[in-house]
């Protein structure tokens, strides 16, 4: 009996090895097996397993509906070998009209809603192909596609689908694989049709040129698509982009003047029912100030009804509100990252992948042509043998009975083939009748001129493509016209600009935001508060504070130069201790806030850095409502924020760490909205202390430890220089100035 000499063995493999092996394997798995359609049929593994099984179980058009269940068990158990809940609801959302442009799957059952109802249990439903799927599958019996053994080795299944039907379009694709995505929106199939056909008869024929015949997405779900043009050609050069989509709206009149909005179309992929709960926070929460009420009035179609708080409001103002908050807009970002021929995935442009579908129609119709004329060659053959032997029929007859070899016989006699003679020895008696025989002469001339077509088409690439136009044009008309065809999704300009600040009920309430020394903010009402008689958490206390209404933004600048917008109303209020600031910003344990302040459309600001270098920014210029904030002020290595003061007066003070100091006027500075800065003073040593803007007429206002006392700019004469000049020895008030 052997020994197993593998019993007990280990191999030393360094971890990084193993690792980077395994996960590389993962990636290419779900990259090319999962995440990423083919450019060729636009279909997933998962999706052409499924319809090629349903085509097995015979699940045409039009024959009879069968279980899911037993769909699913077949893809599970002879092609796709992973979970069934994952394979229902792939199945699921073929037969979705609301989640798929063309369905390739007709259900029979409750398959779901737009409202994100889940669907009934794949024991319940029952499904089986459209005429959408069929045309996928059109030639596959006829060496159209390579095959390949299913997981197990007991079955064939196919690499990739024939694919009359322009699919990756049409149905779009969506898929996350290992560090890349795919996004891809569905679009009308008439007018891919159009485009494959203006590409057909000048290849040199541009991007811009093929949107000439379709312009953009046209989804399920209708909606608006308001993009620019020009940016909507740049993303189809590219292959990458995003597409703005609006909800449809009307107005309808009531009684009295009132009226209220209908909205019958919403965004691709917006869920109607959470679309209703946001929108119903929103109000729950004030942050709609122009809607009273939602009202869901849908039955088979869509229709949300939109009450305004008074009739004087705008339609397009209330909408407009919506559209900022809400998703009744959203984005479509388009990834056109899918899986060539070669199986090597790649960024495609629009014309690309039209190409990719117009050389794989190519090479279909080039096997097609093939396999069918060796079929119609050895038809012939065969029908060659019956007319020779029909001139002798008593002859047949006499071989058959009497020699022993009937077959080596016929081929001696009447010079036949192997094929031929045992074709006549299957012959059925009741065949051998002159009627037959005028039968087989005249599938014989048929078989003979299609002979001769096939083959001007394999030696002739122009007849080739007239061939796929003539097919591109069937499909065209079969599925680009009626309900299924017309376009749902319409194209517009993007919309103005519309002024909502202006439309909305101004709220102005008084408010002090509070910021505390360990970063937390709140905001207190009133003004001219007792804040030492604030409650701080233990251990903390007041950093700084700032009066402002609740309608204002408040910037807050950073030692990393960077400043951030926060709106005044939405910070938190009340008794308690507020929130960090931090979790509301995106800033890093090290840095430190330098001031924060209402920002005034009508002021600006010094900023400086520790190096001595500064601008004059506007207040405006300093704002950006994202968590990341605007950098505003650039820094070098070893460099922070230091100086943020208003910029209201004349003439700018410089104070050095040298104890040096320099004025000189402010027209000196340049007005920026980002950048390092110009040199304030010059320091062989240490860098800027402080700085600070005032008017010459009225003098400075310089605290001391004592008192704030006014200098006047008689007091500061002999300091007046050029900027980037290294100042004069300091005087000594200037020196005691408190730095925070």
């Amino acid at each position: 009996m052997p020994v197993d000499t593998t019993a007990g063995h280990i191999e030393d493999t360094k971890l990084a090895d193993a690792l980077s092996e395994r996960y590389l394997a993962y990636a290419m798995s779900t990259i090319m097996s999962r995440s990423l359609p083919d450019v060729r049929d636009g279909l997933k593994p998962v999706h052409r397993r499924m319809i090629y099984a349903m085509q097995q179980l015979r699940l045409d058009p039009s024959a009879g509906f069968k279980k899911c269940a037993r769909v699913v068990g077949d893809v599970i158990g002879k092609y796709h070998p992973h979970g069934d809940a994952s394979v229902y609801e792939a199945l699921v959302r073929l037969a979705q009209d609301f989640a798929v442009r063309y369905p390739l799957v007709e259900g029979q059952g409750n398959f779901g809603s737009i409202d994100g109802d889940n669907a009934a249990a794949m024991r319940y439903t029952e499904s089986r192909l459209t005429t959408v799927a069929k045309a996928l599958l059109e030639g596959i019996d006829e060496d159209s596609v390579d095959f390949r053994p299913t997981y197990d080795g007991e079955e064939q299944e196919p690499v990739v689908l024939p694919a009359a039907f322009p699919n990756l379009l049409a149905n779009g694709a969506a898929g996350i694989a290992v560090g890349m995505a795919t996004s891809i929106p569905p679009h009308n199939v008439g007018e891919i049709c159009a485009a494959a056909l203006a590409l057909i008869r000048k290849p040199g024929t541009t991007t811009a040129e093929l949107m000439a015949h379709m312009p953009g997405p046209d989804f399920p779900t209708g909606g608006s698509i308001v993009e620019d043009g020009e940016a909507m050609v740049r993303a189809y050069e590219t292959g990458r982009g995003a597409f703005r989509i609006r909800s449809k709206w009307e107005v309808e009149q009531g009684r009295f003047g009132t009226w209220q909005i209908v909205v019958t179309e919403i965004p691709y992929q917006v869920q109607k029912s959470r679309l209703i709960e946001q929108v119903a926070d929103l109000l729950e929460q004030k942050k709609l100030p122009l809607l009273a009420d939602i009202r869901d009035e849908s039955a088979t179609d869509i229709r949300l009804v939109l009450e305004p708080k008074s009739r004087g409001i705008e339609p397009a103002v209330l909408m407009e509100t919506l559209f900022r908050a809400t998703q009744f807009e959203s984005r479509f970002s388009l990834n056109m990252n899918v899986l060539g021929a070669d199986q090597v995935p790649g960024v495609r442009s629009l014309k690309d992948v039209l190409q990719a579908w117009l050389d794989h129609r190519h090479d279909v119709l080039l096997r097609r042509s093939a396999n069918r004329l060796v079929a119609v060659n050895r038809r012939l053959e065969i029908l060659d043998g019956f007319l020779a032997v029909y001139l002798n029929l008593d002859e047949v007859i006499r071989i058959v009975r009497e020699e022993d070899d009937a077959k080596a016989a016929l081929m001696a006699t009447f010079s036949l083939t192997e094929l031929q003679a045992d074709s006549v020895l299957n012959m059925r008696l009741r065949s051998l009748r002159r009627l037959e025989e005028m039968e087989i002469r005249k599938e014989h001339a048929a078989l003979s001129a299609e002979r001769q077509t096939l083959q001007d088409l394999l030696d002739q690439e122009g007849l080739r493509w007239k061939r796929i136009a003539s097919e591109i044009k069937e499909i065209q008309k079969a599925f680009g016209s009626g309900a299924l065809g017309k376009r749902r999704s319409t194209l517009a300009a993007p919309p103005p600009e519309i002024d909502v600040e202006s439309a909305l009920p101004v709220e102005r309430d008084p408010l002090t935001v509070v910021l505390s020394q360990q970063g937390w903010i709140r905001t207190v009402r009133g003004h001219g508060q007792d804040l030492q008689a604030l409650r701080f958490k233990e251990g903390d206390g007041l950093g700084m504070s700032v009066e402002c209404y609740s309608n204002d933004r408040l910037c807050v600048f950073a030692t990393d130069g960077r400043a951030f917008t926060l709106r005044v109303g939405d910070l938190p209020r009340g008794r308690g201790d507020g929130q960090p600031l931090r979790l509301m910003i995106d800033l890093s344990n090290d840095q430190d806030i330098i001031t924060m302040f209402p920002v005034d459309d009508t002021r600006k600001r010094l900023l400086a850095s520790s190096s001595g270098r500064g601008m004059v920014v506007a207040e405006t210029a300093m704002t950006a409502e994202k968590r990341t904030g605007k950098q505003v002020l650039n820094l070098k290595d070893e460099e922070s924020a230091r100086i943020c003061v208003p910029a209201e007066g004349d003439h700018v003070l410089v104070l050095g760490q040298n104890r040096r100091m320099l004025v000189f006027p402010l027209d000196q500075l340049p007005e920026m909205s980002r950048g390092l800065g110009v040199i304030l003073q010059k320091y062989k040593d240490g860098g800027l202390r402080d700085a600070v803007v005032f008017t010459a007429e009225t003098g400075l206002a310089w605290p001391d430890p004592a008192a704030v006392r006014n200098r006047s700019f008689a007091d500061l004469r002999d300091y007046l220089g050029k900027r980037a000049e290294t100042g004069r020895q300091a005087p000594a008030w200037a020196t005691r100035k408190p730095r925070g």
